[in-house]
């Protein structure tokens, strides 16, 4: 293959390169569309057992961890299981091939038909669990994937496709089914897969989304997450703290679903902090603060070097020298603000937990409101407490697609084995987030529905059963 690292989008050579892996792909996908739902199901437990396999989730992390630098092993092997695990429970024994349902009432069949070649653009943060987690659902509506890997993720997804096609050969299933965009990646051969593709869909950085959203074809791109965490009054402080802690320390916060902000009811701040410190959370002084912030960011810009990393690196890019500070499990920083001029209010994708107090519950989710809209809104929150009147108005006030109670966040967003969520590594965020979908991805969203409609008996309402009531209220 020629080498496309000074290619742009316009060069041949970049659309001669998707051309013929999109011709690969219909080829595949004509052979698969005769499957049956059993060989269709074989074909989706490949997958899943090409990633969940010890050994094989095991050698995709520590190659995602060498090669981005990102998170942490041991999270990332329970990510690759647990994700698979969960979602091959969520698409065992639900039909997707033929027909899928009758209405006999109505007179309506649904046969389930495929989208096409699906672009399947993933993050750095999962280059090994996002693609097959895609790719299971995908191929469960008998269509077939293009993995846009990022360039330091390009090994890991090229070891998973290894791995894949593995499990196929057992099988009997074509290779193209799934394939992966070569190295080295490019925003070019990206682009012009997303172009040339059926469906796309993008996980990731928000030039990633926005490229997905302008491509012309249909897609199901996520945005970014800013999670916060209300902490009110009437909260269990032990369990609240252990949850966020769990939850902003997962795989060194990769995740969109990590906690990046907490907001606390003044009546139980210190308490909360106290407990939080517990957990190995470390209060910054002031000037500790601005130590973080400048390691964090560079001209406004976040600076690579501090995305993901381990707390005790974080404290020497900090230079923070305090003994606690260097053995801390993750960082608190107080804050007030929310903006551009607090970047401590976005999100950090780093083990640092922002912190703010709210007078009250009613306080507590106007703040919640405020961050939300400046970066976040849509994708979700979470709510510790014991009072069920504050989770009904949360969940009106609110305008995320995701409430989690008294959950760990980044375990129960993307699905969870104690929620009714679907598991998934991609979840919308609806039109707050500018997002076509506000559900988790699932299979559903890799489907075209023939809707066969027969006659029936025929219902033609009265004016009176329509207007009645208006007309009683209002005159005609």
């Amino acid at each position: 293959m020629k080498d496309v690292k000074v290619l742009d989008h316009n060069d041949v050579d970049v659309k001669d390169i998707i051309s013929n892996m999109i011709q690969k792909s219909r080829a595949a996908m004509e052979k698969f569309y005769r499957y049956s739902q059993e060989q269709v199901d074989e074909v989706v437990q490949a997958v899943a057992w090409a990633i969940y396999q010890p050994n094989h989730a095991e050698a995709l992390s520590k190659l995602a961890l060498d090669h981005t630098g990102l998170g942490r092993y041991e999270d990332k092997v329970t990510k690759k299981r647990r994700k698979t695990l969960g979602t091959l429970r969520d698409l065992k024994g639900v039909k997707s091939v033929g027909v899928i349902n009758v209405d006999v009432a109505k007179g309506i069949t649904e046969i389930a038909k495929p989208v096409g070649v699906v672009a399947a653009v993933v993050p750095s943060t999962n280059p090994g669990a996002t693609p097959a987690n895609i790719a299971m659902m995908a191929l469960k509506g008998r269509n077939t994937v293009i993995i846009a890997p990022s360039p330091k993720g390009q090994s890991t997804s090229k070891l998973l496709l290894q791995y894949i096609h593995k499990e196929f050969d057992k099988i009997g299933a074509p290779h193209n089914l799934v394939q992966v965009l070569p190295a080295p990646v490019n925003k070019a051969l990206t682009n012009e897969l997303m172009k040339q593709a059926d469906f796309v869909t993008v996980t990731g950085s928000a030039n990633n989304v926005y490229n997905g959203q302008t491509s012309g074809k249909p897609n199901a791109c996520v945005g970014a997450g800013n999670v916060v965490s209300i902490v009110d009054a009437t909260a269990n402080i032990e369990k609240a703290a252990r949850k966020i802690f769990l939850s902003k320390t997962f795989d060194n916060a990769t995740s969109c679903s990590n906690d990046n902000s907490v907001v606390i009811e003044a009546d139980v701040y210190d308490e909360m902090i106290a407990a939080l410190q517990k957990e190995g959370g470390y209060l910054c002084d002031e000037r500790e603060k601005g130590l973080l912030q400048d390691a964090m960011w560079i001209d406004g810009k976040r600076n690579a070097r501090t995305v993901a990393i381990d707390p005790y690196i974080l404290a020497e890019e900090a230079g923070l020298e305090d003994a606690d500070a260097k053995n801390a499990t993750f960082f608190m920083v107080q804050e007030s603000g929310v903006g551009k001029e607090y970047p401590f209010s976005g999100e950090k994708l780093a083990v640092v937990l922002t912190v703010y107090k709210a007078v009250d519950f009613k306080g507590a989710l106007d703040l919640t409101k405020t961050i939300l809209n400046y970066q976040g809104r849509g994708h979700s929150c979470g709510l510790h407490t014991t009072d069920d009147s504050h989770i009904a108005q949360i969940g009106e006030e609110i305008d995320v697609c995701r409430l989690l109670i008294n959950q760990v966040q980044v375990y129960g967003n993307g699905g969870s084995f104690n929620n009714g969520l679907n598991f998934t590594l991609s979840m919308g965020g609806g039109s707050w987030a500018g997002n076509n979908i506000g559900e988790n991805l699932s299979y559903t969203h890799f489907l075209n529905i023939t809707r066969v409609s027969r006659v029936i008996p025929e219902v033609v309402p009265t004016e009176e059963e329509l207007w009645s009531n208006y007309w009683n209220k209002y005159g005609r």
